[in-house]
């Protein structure tokens, strides 16, 4: 049995076979088979066909009135208001001020769809091979480990960097379970530096954590096989601490705090400029405290801050207060 698939046929070869069929010089049948196509096409085609290709053109299929669920005027031209006060914001950050502020209840992907439409986004076809990442337990319990991580600050958003050799870093912190985060600026990338910042994590937190995960770097662990104890190993030890290293040169182990620094090179960094260590201490409290309070997929649409309430109100925690 031959199964006959759908070919879409050049307005040249349409015409053609319209004229020839008027003609009466050929039978349907062969009309049909020279041309592949079908009969009922061919009629359909000679009824249209008024002597211009125009006719014969396909029409466009757009419905004539909007979906009784699409985006109202009202909520396009609030959506379109909002980005123009805010022309760097993200979609998760756009989502949660439009829940809050217009209580819009459509879902996320609604969201994006009617901004690709309206070319705030283009898409970008990816080659790279997706990794497919294995099994990994998250903690349910807040405090029950955290991922900390350094990063170096963008030396093109310090205005006075011209003849400077100044160099800044940020630590982060993150608490698996919930998301929350805190993150503090460094002159140096040190074990000092590394034991000062959980000092004031903990203070920020209100607790003590069970255990801490982190990479390989030097303000973290000894480059070189030695039997001397790093400074950060003795300073977890005393506050009752596991230090857990992830495997070398792989970051994604840490993912949860490497994720979340690519959401700073897009939210915070891409738009930064300071011109002290002060200004940048300033501007970066200010954006802790933004970034805890922005709605994630990954919780529910909930904020870090909403998320820990929830688990510590459900009795998800575990952790010695500070």
């Amino acid at each position: 049995m031959a199964i006959i698939t759908r070919i879409a046929h050049s307005i040249n070869t349409t015409v053609k076979a319209v004229q020839t069929y008027r003609n009466n010089n050929y039978s349907v049948d062969h009309i049909c088979r020279k041309y592949h196509i079908s009969k009922s096409s061919l009629m359909r085609w000679n009824k249209k066909y008024d002597g211009t290709k125009e006719s014969l053109m396909d029409q466009s299929k757009r419905p004539l009135s909007p979906h009784p669920n699409a985006h109202t005027e009202d909520e396009l031209k609030k959506i379109k208001a909002l980005i123009k006060r805010n022309p760097h914001i993200g979609l998760n950050e756009l989502y949660t001020k439009l829940r809050i502020e217009i209580a819009y209840s459509r879902h996320y992907a609604s969201l994006y769809r009617v901004l690709k439409r309206l070319g705030f986004y283009d898409v970008q076809l990816v080659t790279k091979k997706k990794y497919i990442p294995k099994p990994y337990h998250t903690p349910q319990s807040v405090g029950e480990k955290w991922q900390l991580d350094v990063k170096y600050v963008p030396k093109e958003c310090y205005t006075a960097m011209k003849g400077t050799d100044d160099k800044f870093y940020q630590y982060t912190v993150i608490d698996e379970a919930s998301r929350e985060r805190f993150i503090y600026p460094y002159r140096e990338l040190s074990s000092y530096s590394s034991c000062d910042f959980i000092r004031r994590a903990i203070s920020y937190f209100g607790y003590t954590p069970r255990m801490i995960q982190t990479d390989n770097g030097i303000e973290f662990s000894h480059f070189r096989e030695t039997k001397m104890i790093h400074p950060f190993d003795v300073f977890c030890a005393s506050l009752n601490i596991e230090h857990k290293l992830i495997r070398p040169r792989t970051p994604r182990h840490n993912g949860k705090v490497e994720r979340s620094h690519r959401n700073d090179n897009e939210r915070f960094y891409k738009y930064l400029s300071f011109y002290s260590y002060e200004d940048l201490l300033k501007q970066m409290k200010d954006y802790l405290y933004r970034s805890n309070r922005i709605l994630s997929s990954t919780l529910n649409w909930k904020s870090p801050v909403e998320k820990r309430i929830e688990l510590e109100q459900s009795g998800f925690f575990n952790y010695t207060l500070s």
